[in-house]
């Protein structure tokens, strides 16, 4: 229970009907409080509203509109390289003519790009590749296969 600081009897001063407020309604309806919900917020509680609530008028932010975007997979020689060591490791992979066989097309990769190195013959199929990707490939004994045609 709330300790009560102040007797209530100083609240109740006289001990009448209306308890100091007077007798035609005081103290009793919306007009004691300013209005009902949020009128007054732009006029006589304005000093409230720039205190309490600075972001209760006006717009804020921006909702980008909502659309279906496909972010085409990419994968980098180098990062190619690492999940060739590992899947080898794993035993994931074939062997084609002395060549491991990468199809990135089935792990969900639509592009190689030729950031990073590679020292292993992959043969990789894939839907694009950069024409470095390609080069560095077949430099260490590899090859691409193209699953579309690149321009």
């Amino acid at each position: 229970m709330v300790v009560r600081r102040r007797k209530k009897s100083r609240k109740l001063r006289g001990r009448t009907r209306t308890m100091g407020w007077g007798r035609i309604g005081q103290h009793r309806g919306s007009g004691s409080r300013g209005g009902f919900g949020a009128a007054g917020m732009h006029k006589h509680m304005w000093t409230w509203v720039v205190k309490y609530a600075p972001t209760w008028f006006g717009k804020h932010g921006f909702n980008k509109p909502l659309k279906y975007e496909v972010k085409a997979s990419q994968i980098n020689v180098g990062e190619l390289a690492e999940l060739v060591d590992k899947l080898v490791a794993e035993g994931k992979l074939a062997e084609e003519n002395g060549k491991i066989v990468v199809n990135l097309a089935e792990m969900g990769y639509y592009k190689l790009l030729g950031r990073g190195k590679i020292n292993k013959a992959v043969k990789v199929i894939v839907p694009e590749a950069t024409e470095l990707a390609v080069k560095k490939i077949e430099e260490a004994g590899g090859e691409v296969v193209l699953l579309t045609k690149q321009e």
